[in-house]
């Protein structure tokens, strides 16, 4: 039997990786909202991660990395590929993140919700950030740290002290809101950031930043405009806050 002839084409489309977690129930559903199916095409691996976040899951992560990454589609030209965890990022470090994902996947470019906060918060001039997180302590504490590396002052971080990450994934968008008006009632800040992409946050975004009259960034936001600009994806700006008009 003869082979049917056929024709072969590549999308023009920007194509975006990303490593998520696996125990991560937001991200995914939150990107294919930033970019639907017209603006980009989303592959998405998983990394092996523990049931709870811990300094020491995170560095078992490290170890599993490259080959979560090397299971994105081999033959897939990507635009920017990100590794989803920001508290993983920050215990890790970005450049060895960037090292152990570029080393698996070919990518124009390679990033974090770390980088791209940090990145976000210039963007928008950003001086004194409130932090709003679900981490325990040793999980929290560097996350403050990195952004104050970074030249950014922290004057005040509240955190749900959860572990549990099936519990993250639950927490109320009125928890999660409800914090972030705390933090801006007691401190003097221009901006909150949103940490973790297991929260569920992309639709409480715009609201809170009409109520507080502030910039509100959050890890599944800032990744998705920062991948938007490494790849020239087109992402869906319209109710998911300020950041994604600039």
């Amino acid at each position: 039997m003869s082979a049917f002839p056929y024709e072969l084409f590549e999308e023009a489309l920007p194509r975006l990786g990303l490593v998520v977690l696996q125990v991560d129930e937001t991200i995914e559903q939150d990107f294919r909202r930033l970019f639907p199916p017209e603006a980009a095409r989303i592959h998405v691996s998983r990394v092996p991660s523990g049931a709870e976040l811990t300094p020491d899951t995170i560095a078992e992560m490290e170890a599993t990395l490259p080959a979560a990454a090397a299971l994105l589609p081999p033959a897939a030209r990507f635009d920017a590929v990100g590794y989803a965890c920001t508290s993983g990022t920050t215990l890790i470090g970005a450049a060895r993140v960037a090292e152990l994902v570029s080393g698996a996947v070919q990518s124009r470019a390679v990033t974090d919700p770390l980088s791209a906060a940090l990145a976000a918060c210039h963007a928008l001039g950003l001086e004194r950030v409130g932090i709003v997180s679900p981490y325990i302590a040793p999980v929290a504490g560097p996350i403050r740290q990195a952004f104050e590396a970074a030249g950014l002052t922290v004057p005040d971080t509240l955190s749900f002290g959860e572990e549990v990450e099936a519990r993250v994934a639950r927490i109320a968008p009125a928890s999660i809101a409800e914090a972030a008006r705390t933090l801006a009632r007691r401190n003097r800040i221009d901006g909150v950031f949103l940490s973790c992409t297991n929260l569920r946050t992309l639709d409480i975004i715009a609201p809170l930043e009409a109520e507080l009259g502030m910039p509100v960034l959050s890890s599944n936001q800032v990744l998705g405009w920062h991948m938007a600009h490494l790849s020239g994806a087109r992402i869906a700006a319209a109710g998911h806050g300020r950041l994604l008009a600039t």
